[in-house]
């Protein structure tokens, strides 16, 4: 008895052990590994799209702090803004005592945060897959690995339904996506030219130019996109643009403006892809019906 009483000791200290020593490592799109005792309970993301990943994971509640834009899901909006890419509020940072910060590889604050102590996991999606090996990455962070495939499986499943609502008589036609009004454009290779791809569209600018090129504005003349997709507020502007009132899109209003939070929701490469497929296909199915 008395043995079988100290294997059974000896081995419930073995698993304390075990478990004490478990460590969450993940490696972040620097190429650093970054690791913890446990799974994080407290995080701070200076970026929306990781906010709205961390939400889709069902870790809201482990957000103490996001930046200025992070505005979905709406339980975000109390919580501490931190500034954002540019100008990150270091000291109220810290002060909320972060298990670890999520940020994109632009963000100015990473070396000093990291200086301070607090552990910082860098992500960055620029295209489809990025996407995925971030939601990936942030299960395994969070200790939900299995919800990553659940997430992306919805998504797909969106982007598939909102392909199939794309009017026949647009599909394949060349659409120039602004991202800003420099003009960077999204291209063919970004995560907004793959969905517009997935839906049967072709991209007026090509993959070999990068996920966002910054063009020049008498490129977009030449090219001659059937389509133009803006927010609302620039493409507006388009016309009093140097040469661009000899856009055909333009003169014939084949164009999308999005309004500020679709327009958000376009340009966020996270969970809600399948959500900005739809918002695409609502704007194509208005032009579908327009006969010229």
């Amino acid at each position: 008895m008395k043995t079988l009483l100290a294997h059974g000791v000896l081995a419930w200290l073995l698993c304390w052990h075990a478990l004490a020593g478990a460590q969450v490592s993940v490696r972040d799109d620097r190429g650093a590994n970054v690791a913890w005792s446990a799974s994080p309970q407290r995080i701070v993301s200076l970026l929306p799209s990781l906010t709205e990943s961390v939400c889709a994971l069902g870790a809201c509640t482990r957000l103490v702090g996001t930046d200025r834009f992070s505005n979905s899901p709406a339980s975000v909006i109390a919580l501490p803004k931190l500034g954002g890419l540019e100008d990150a509020q270091i000291e109220r940072i810290v002060a909320l005592k972060p298990d670890v910060v999520l940020a994109a590889p632009s963000a100015r604050a990473i070396d000093r945060l990291e200086g301070l102590g607090l552990k910082v996991l860098v992500l960055e999606s620029r295209d489809h897959a990025d996407v995925r090996r971030t939601l990936k990455t942030l299960a395994q962070l969070l200790g939900v690995p299995a919800e990553a495939d659940k997430v992306w499986a919805a998504i797909e499943r969106d982007l598939r339904d909102a392909a199939l609502q794309v009017p026949s008589r647009l599909r394949g036609q060349r659409v120039y996506f602004e991202v800003d009004a420099t003009p960077y454009a999204a291209g063919a290779a970004s995560f907004i030219g793959q969905t517009l791809t997935k839906l049967g569209m072709a991209n007026a600018i090509p993959s070999e130019l990068g996920p966002f090129p910054k063009l020049n504005p008498e490129y977009v003349v030449r090219a001659q996109p059937d389509i133009v997709m803006a927010a609302q507020r620039n493409l507006a502007d388009m016309p009093r643009r140097p040469g661009w009132a000899a856009l055909r899109a333009l003169q014939r209003q084949q164009t999308c403006g999005f309004d500020g939070e679709h327009y958000e929701l376009l340009i966020r490469p996270g969970p809600r892809m399948g959500e900005a497929a739809r918002a695409l296909t609502d704007c194509l199915i208005t032009l579908g019906k327009v006969t010229r």
